[in-house]
């Protein structure tokens, strides 16, 4: 379109300049003679009288000349508007439209009807595009529908799955109260304190997952897009504790204890962190897992700035992951080879990602002698 009002343009400069070289012309042809000095008085005034004439004659001929210039300029600048407005309406308008359209189409908009002329040259074309963007607008109706289901669907489990979890919190809270009766009855406290811990675990572990069932059946109802990350300050000791707490990934080896600070973090999607990548490496490899801890110089932080962390190294002894798949292993869904056999939904490390780095810190991984995953925690 930018192109045709610069055509426009060109053409009317160009024909006002012939206009005005015309006009110009006609002006400055004047006809002059010389008298010469050697005629007598007579011949002088017949000479001026045959002058006159001819300058009359020569003066109607050029102002019929100028009407005609100027007659047959008009007539040729109007056939070029003429065929420029047919070349626009015949050609330049339709593909226009068809650019609107398909920058509609582009923005989601599925109700703009395609603008169909019988005249154009291209009209199957047209009809074929809006046949697609029908299409188009079926398939985005079916994936809407199918969503709400799955939205409802894990609406309808997440609510079912409450009341068993409810059922495990009453039933611990019963023996932790049997076990403190016995404790007052004076019965054998390496026993009781074994049950007792094993118990405590058990509520742990159902208060975790009626956290995670209602973050679930929250962000399904409230059609939210994300589950949301609250971070505050808490003790680093608690993510030493997180790792101590896991009673049933094998053997666990802390290689030496979390530097006492102030950390940023969400405490239950840094426990889901922990779960997740030591739960892995149980999973995956099935080897001793070895835990460090370690304080970092001044890093940059995803705010710009520069912020001191705490670097957490979980290692295994396993294969590894094969180096073609590395990259591929933190994409939501991506299950590995050789993990059919295994329970699970690719979900772990994509998840230990996102809720590392929306709470300010870092992520990374690498095979070195096995698996390994290095988290980093923000220190206030």
């Amino acid at each position: 379109m930018n192109k045709f009002r610069k055509v426009i343009i060109l053409y009317t400069i160009v024909m006002l300049t012939c206009m005005i070289i015309t006009v110009l012309v006609y002006i400055k042809s004047n006809v002059s003679f010389d008298i010469p000095g050697t005629y007598t008085d007579e011949q002088l005034q017949l000479y001026k009288q045959i002058w006159n004439g001819l300058n009359e004659n020569m003066n109607e001929f050029k102002q019929k000349m100028l009407i005609y210039l100027l007659a047959f300029w008009v007539f040729i600048m109007f056939l070029g508007y003429l065929l420029l407005a047919y070349f626009y309406f015949a050609e330049i308008k339709p593909i226009t439209q068809l650019q609107n359209y398909a920058t509609e189409i582009s923005k989601g908009n599925l109700d703009v009807p395609i603008p169909v002329n019988k005249n154009l040259r291209f009209i199957d074309f047209t009809e074929s595009f809006d046949l697609m963007r029908e299409e188009l607008k079926k398939s985005r109706l079916r994936e809407l529908e199918a969503e709400n289901e799955k939205r409802q669907m894990v609406a309808e489990l997440s609510h079912d799955l409450k009341t068993p979890i409810a059922t495990i919190q009453a039933t611990c809270e019963v023996l932790e109260m049997q076990i403190s009766k016995k404790k007052e009855a004076g019965d054998e406290l390496g026993e009781i304190s074994g049950i007792e811990e094993k118990v405590g675990f058990i509520s742990q572990k159902a208060e975790t997952i009626n956290k995670l069932v209602q973050n679930v059946l929250h962000a399904t109802i409230d059609d939210l897009e994300e589950i949301s990350v609250s971070v505050e300050e808490y003790d680093s000791k608690l993510i030493e504790s997180y790792f101590t707490s896991l009673k049933d990934y094998g053997n666990i080896i802390l290689d030496n204890h979390i530097h006492e600070c102030l950390v940023y973090m969400d405490k239950l999607r840094m426990e889901q962190v922990v779960d997740n990548i030591v739960g892995n490496s149980y999973k995956y490899a099935g080897t001793d897992i070895h835990v460090s801890f370690e304080e970092t110089e001044e890093m940059p932080s995803v705010s710009g700035g520069k912020d001191k962390f705490i670097k957490i190294t979980v290692r295994d002894s396993g294969p590894g992951v094969p180096k073609d798949e590395l990259p591929l292993v933190v994409e939501k869904f991506y299950r590995g080879s050789g993990t059919e056999e295994k329970n699970g939904y690719g979900l772990g490390l994509y998840l230990v990602k996102n809720y590392v780095e929306r709470q300010g810190g870092g992520f990374e991984y690498y095979n070195d002698n096995g698996f390994v995953v290095v988290i980093y925690v923000k220190k206030v």
